[in-house]
């Protein structure tokens, strides 16, 4: 897990890249071995329900998704002022490629607000509230797997 996580606080992942990641933990988990069927002693390989239910971890997306809303946080809270803040909320100058726009890091971290409810506020404000923010968090981890 580290080894695969490694900066994920700073990726701007597509659903097509989060189900590549998911893909990639079930074969990981399925490394265990093929379940033996005790009826007909035939072996066959697990069903991804069942990898989920033998190991109680969140799944990788989740735990991304998590560590980005925690870095967010810590980002929101040392203001404005500073370069990390600026280079990644701030907006670039200059004409933008044809074809549609590349997938934002602000954006992955609107759709993460969604996902647990809180859409239509303002991201920035509410990770001031250091309490409530780590709520956030933690009810993105524990969300159920899509």
């Amino acid at each position: 897990m580290p080894v695969v996580s490694y900066g994920c606080e700073t990726w701007s992942l597509t659903l097509r890249e989060e189900r590549r990641l998911r893909v990639f933990e079930n074969r990981v988990l399925r490394i265990c071995g093929p379940k033996r069927v005790e009826v007909t002693g035939e072996w066959r390989r697990l069903h991804n329900e069942e990898l989920n239910d033998l190991y109680s971890s969140p799944n990788i997306v989740r735990v991304i998704k998590s560590r980005r809303m925690r870095c967010v946080g810590h980002v929101a809270r040392v203001g404005e002022k500073r370069d990390i803040c600026r280079v990644l909320v701030g907006k670039s100058e200059g004409k933008r490629p044809l074809g549609r726009p590349r997938h934002r890091w602000e954006d992955n971290i609107k759709m993460d607000l969604q996902e647990v409810g809180c859409g239509g506020m303002d991201w920035i404000e509410m990770a001031h509230d250091r309490y409530s923010w780590c709520a956030v968090v933690n009810a993105l981890i524990n969300l159920g797997v899509p």
